[in-house]
């Protein structure tokens, strides 16, 4: 798999209802409203797939996960990926970056090349 992805310059509008779906799992309802409001209107930014995944502390998804899959079957076919969304972590408190939408689509990344740089919009968390 030689491709390398290719991202678009903004995240689909689906992937801020997944972010507030994942989001809600751990925080209030305005919390996430407040989160998801900020997202909508944070610049892009650009990291590195290894140190999105380091930062976040989850594992890295095989290439054979079905999502990871479909991610790279996009790729692939030269279709274009959407930047990942982002709550900020707090490493003095230990609290991981959140990825509220896109882990997915980091592991594709990953896969593709460790050193990737991936979009994403970061904000910081409304608990710290």
């Amino acid at each position: 798999m030689a491709k390398k992805e290719h991202w678009k310059n903004d995240p689909d509008p689906h992937d801020y209802p997944a972010a507030s779906a994942y989001l809600s799992l751990t925080l209030g309802r305005s919390d996430v409203t407040a989160v998801v409001r900020k997202l909508k209107a944070a610049p892009i930014s650009h990291g590195k797939a290894k140190d999105l995944l380091r930062a976040s502390r989850l594992p890295l998804m095989p290439m054979e996960d079905l999502e990871v899959m479909r991610d790279l079957k996009k790729v692939r076919k030269g279709e274009q990926l959407s930047p990942v969304l982002l709550v900020r972590g707090d490493l003095p408190q230990g609290v991981p970056l959140i990825v509220a939408d896109g882990y997915h689509r980091i592991c594709a990344s990953y896969h593709l090349s460790d050193d990737a740089d991936i979009p994403f919009r970061i904000v910081d968390s409304p608990l710290s």
